[in-house]
């Protein structure tokens, strides 16, 4: 990895937590996280490469690829910055949540901390599926062997810690998948989402309204809300908010020191709109 392109942004980044996040979640085999880098293999024009993002200054994270391309770079720079949710609007989404008194010490904590976002729609949406009431170390195992698997091998990527290219959704569509550790449910619901992806049932460009895509999600026969808006939030909708998410409604109950049901979460979070995946994700940290 020789060459280096600077991915820009106006700080602060929590780094460090935005690392460990990922690093929880990654899918073996596809992604790595180690030595306070981030990696993975992509595909570039039909090729496959590794991408790896590491800090390289106060302001810019720096980008390498191997093998070197210089083709199709602009859609691998747009696809990394939303990783790492480097175009966020930070200031005015800590300015907006700081008002509440209960979110006011968590921003005051975490000022750089930011949504952690994704390389791609389809392969979260996957990874979500695959979460659905599992532990995320048990979920982790499981996307790991769907990507032994039916993932496409990628040569001389074991030095990177990565193997496998993720599985297109036309394979996952037809994919047998049992005996990895999925119930039937989610492996019927895995199959009708890469039905839907590769269809064009679904539009997971960023550029599709939250609304819209929430909708179209649900529409998806074993995909519910909370997955629906957890996509949406790691999208990078700025007020995705799984309000029926039990992690959430803990923390504000601990917060709060009053009981939190879904309906009395949603209604809270009004006050923190258009920046509720923000709230979302110091919740979840909290």
């Amino acid at each position: 990895m020789s060459s280096v392109l600077r991915l820009g942004y106006a700080p602060p980044l929590d780094w460090e937590e935005m690392m460990r996040y990922l690093a929880a979640r990654v899918i073996q085999g596809v992604e790595y996280v180690s030595g306070g880098a981030y990696r993975r293999t992509i595909t570039i024009d039909g090729d496959p490469a590794v991408l790896e993002i590491a800090p390289g200054g106060d302001d810019w994270l720096a980008l390498r690829i191997d093998p070197p391309h210089s083709d199709g770079m602009a859609q691998v720079v747009k696809h990394a910055r939303h990783i790492f949710n480097l175009d966020a609007d930070l200031d005015a989404a800590n300015r907006q949540l700081a008002v509440d008194p209960l979110l006011e010490p968590l921003i005051a904590a975490r000022p750089g901390l930011r949504v952690p976002g994704t390389w791609d729609a389809y392969e979260l949406g996957v990874r979500a599926i695959i979460g659905q009431q599992v532990s995320v170390a048990g979920a982790s195992t499981i996307a790991a062997r769907l990507v032994q698997r039916h993932g496409t091998p990628v040569p001389d990527t074991e030095r990177y810690g990565l193997s496998h290219t993720f599985p297109s959704p036309a394979t996952l569509a037809r994919a047998e998948l049992s005996g990895i550790g999925l119930t039937s449910a989610r492996t019927a619901a895995i199959q009708n989402f890469a039905a839907a992806v590769r269809d064009g049932a679904v539009d997971l460009d960023r550029a599709t309204p939250s609304e819209e895509l929430v909708d179209s999600l649900v529409a998806i026969a074993g995909v519910g809300h909370w997955t629906a808006n957890y996509i949406a939030l790691r999208m990078g909708v700025a007020d995705a908010f799984p309000s029926t998410d039990l992690g959430l409604r803990r923390a504000l109950e601990r917060l709060s020191s009053n009981v939190t049901t879904p309906a009395v979460l949603a209604q809270r979070a009004e006050r923190w709109r258009p920046w509720r995946a923000q709230a979302a994700i110091h919740l979840w940290l909290s």
